[in-house]
């Protein structure tokens, strides 16, 4: 998916960027496979704001998308490729041969026309084809893998991302995170083969802060330029440091780089290698 940039007719659109949709085939989705996306604008059931900096943005319906693809040994035909606004990747529009459509995380490469299928045995190493994780050869590119056998694929979902099928030890299987994280799970779990769809996506750039509000994110205040008594870093005369030996939140406690993982997860029996510093 490639990039355009236009010409710098205002401040806003010299560091913009767009996609150039080359890959969608339509603009009309499958009016069975919408809902309506509720917005929540942060807040609870109560009303009281939980998630800050939220609310606003264009109207949007959200794709049901198939994360689990449980139809097995039936072949699907690819109808088109469409964007989805609820996610950063494509997604694939697939009729399969009893008649039923379904919405599935669209691969690099796959195209209309193509066939697609999943299967408890193994089967051609094609984009989109989706198998057990025992039956995938070793250093296989994997999207959309299963954690829990049978619950649907919750790894590599986003644009661009893919894990990496590592080995077969026992009865796990040793995946390659998109964050090199090294991770256990189950060689039962189902996973699909290829890389996610629309990988330049991280190489857009808003450029102004109306595409923000569009996408439903409202301003956010830097802490230096709030008064003491609004945040622990506000105050100063001009451009003044933050003034203590840490960053702080708004709320006194330490911030950036603070590691928010419990030190007695249940899933740390399943991790064999964190991930690196740098990604």
């Amino acid at each position: 998916m490639p990039i355009k940039i236009y010409k710098p007719t205002s401040p806003g659109r010299r560091i913009s960027s767009v996609s150039t949709f080359e890959e969608i085939t339509s603009s009309v989705p499958h009016k069975k496979l919408l809902k309506m996306r509720q917005p929540h604008s942060g807040r609870n059931f109560q009303g009281k704001i939980t998630v800050r900096h939220q609310g606003g943005g264009a109207k949007k319906y959200y794709r049901i998308i198939d994360f689990k693809q449980d139809k097995f040994d039936i072949p699907a035909r690819v109808l088109t490729i469409e964007y989805n606004p609820g996610v950063s990747s494509r997604i694939a529009l697939l009729q399969y041969r009893d008649g039923e459509k379904k919405y599935m995380v669209a691969p690099v490469g796959l195209k209309v026309g193509d066939t697609v299928i999943s299967s408890k045995k193994r089967i051609d190493i094609n984009p989109g084809n989706r198998m057990p994780l025992e039956v995938i050869p070793q250093g296989t590119l994997i999207y959309n893998v299963e954690m829990i056998p049978g619950k649907g694929g919750e790894i590599a979902r986003s644009a661009g991302s893919g894990a990496k099928l590592m080995a077969i030890d026992g009865a796990d299987a040793h995946i390659l995170m998109p964050s090199s994280e090294v991770r256990r799970v189950s060689k039962n779990c189902m996973a699909s083969i290829g890389q996610v769809s629309n990988p330049d996506a991280m190489h857009v750039r808003l450029g102004k802060a109306g595409r923000m509000r569009h996408l439903g994110v409202r301003p956010r205040v830097r802490g230096k330029a709030m008064n003491p008594v609004d945040h622990p870093h506000g105050g100063g005369e001009g451009n003044q440091p933050v003034g203590h030996k840490y960053p702080k939140t708004l709320w006194g406690k330490h911030a950036l780089g603070v590691k928010t993982r419990k030190k007695s997860r249940r899933s740390d029996k399943f991790i064999i290698s964190r991930r690196l510093k740098n990604k």
